[in-house]
């Protein structure tokens, strides 16, 4: 019984540490430019990923209809 109430209470501790951490990191934003630039390369990069790899391109359709890295 101690046991269940120890690992319990790791458990607790864990996700409060998780809760903390997230909360101390906020939602901010880069302000530098070198920053935007590469979260914008990121989206852009995202968005060609969702074409090239998304469900209709890898089941339904031909191998070079959206494709964007072709060999």
């Amino acid at each position: 019984m101690v046991t269940l109430f120890i690992f319990l209470g790791l458990l607790a501790g864990a996700a409060v540490l998780l809760v903390v951490t997230l909360l101390r990191r906020g939602n901010s934003r880069t302000e530098h430019a070198e920053g935007l630039l590469i979260e914008q390369q990121s989206r852009i990069q995202a968005h060609s990923d969702r074409a090239s790899f998304g469900t209709f391109a890898a089941h339904n359709a031909p191998p070079t209809m959206t494709d964007h890295y072709r060999r």
